[in-house]
């Protein structure tokens, strides 16, 4: 069964938030862009919104599907729909999903170690910031 997921990309002052799974779930420590699984009747992006208001207590405005991707874990698959997403503050004083998140320049999320999923993602961020 193959879980259908939203993401954000979600930018403020030139900066991209990245979030660290929590200890004792599924890909523990990893790094991602926050989000979740989609709920009956929700489209992608009101799903992103949900999502990050109730793991973050962060607002944003969605925008455009930058990608969608699809990843094979073994015991479960995931469909990735990434937005990209604005926010109007940096400050995040709540978590209750993620280890620590972080506010980082394009150019260093090839620093920190993403789930799987994510890998593809950052590919193609890379090439798009070259570009930009």
């Amino acid at each position: 069964m193959q879980k259908k997921v939203s993401a954000g990309i979600v930018q403020y002052n030139g900066k991209i938030l990245i979030a660290q799974r929590i200890h004792g779930k599924s890909l523990a420590y990893k790094w991602e862009f926050p989000g979740g699984k989609i709920e009956a009747g929700e489209t992608l992006e009101d799903c992103l919104k949900r999502e990050l208001q109730e793991e973050l207590h962060l607002s944003v405005k969605v925008g455009k599907l930058f990608m969608e991707t699809s990843y094979d874990y073994g015991d479960f698959s995931i469909s990735l729909n990434t937005f990209w997403a604005e926010s109007e503050t940096d400050k995040i004083d709540y978590m209750d999903s993620h280890e620590q998140v972080k506010w980082v320049l394009p150019q260093d999320l090839k620093k920190y170690d993403f789930a799987p999923a994510d890998k593809e993602i950052i590919a193609k961020l890379e090439e798009y910031f070259k570009c930009a």
